[in-house]
């Protein structure tokens, strides 16, 4: 069993910062792609950032420059450092991972979520 678990969520002023983090746990044999989706309060969820195994990553036009995703395989864990944050950066953060199993499997995982909001 796949077990994906944010942390770092908060209260932040306008043009603070926030690192979030998200680890993985469980029968896990390897990783593929991760990323940080948001959802904003009454509007769809949306990808933010994500990175692929080979560390490669890819950002939000809405969130140059302010974002940055990073990976540690070791510690099975991806994070997401936000600076200069705005209210329209205030939402739900979820963290996706896609991993094999010990048993061959390949698929997507959720986390519950960790609530960001940006507010005076």
């Amino acid at each position: 069993q796949v077990q994906v678990t944010e942390s770092g969520g908060g209260l932040v002023e306008p043009g603070g910062s926030l690192r979030l983090s998200c680890l993985v746990s469980g029968s896990i044999s390897g990783f593929h792609a991760m990323g940080w989706h948001r959802m904003p309060p009454g509007r769809p969820r949306e990808l933010v950032a994500s990175i692929d195994r080979l560390g490669i990553t890819d950002y939000a036009h809405s969130v140059p420059g302010r974002l940055t995703i990073s990976r540690n395989n070791t510690k099975k864990a991806i994070y997401l450092q936000m600076n200069s944050l705005k209210p329209e950066d205030t939402g739900e953060y979820l963290c996706n991972a896609e991993v094999r199993t010990l048993t061959g499997v390949r698929g997507d995982h959720w986390g519950q979520g960790t609530q960001v909001t940006v507010s005076s």
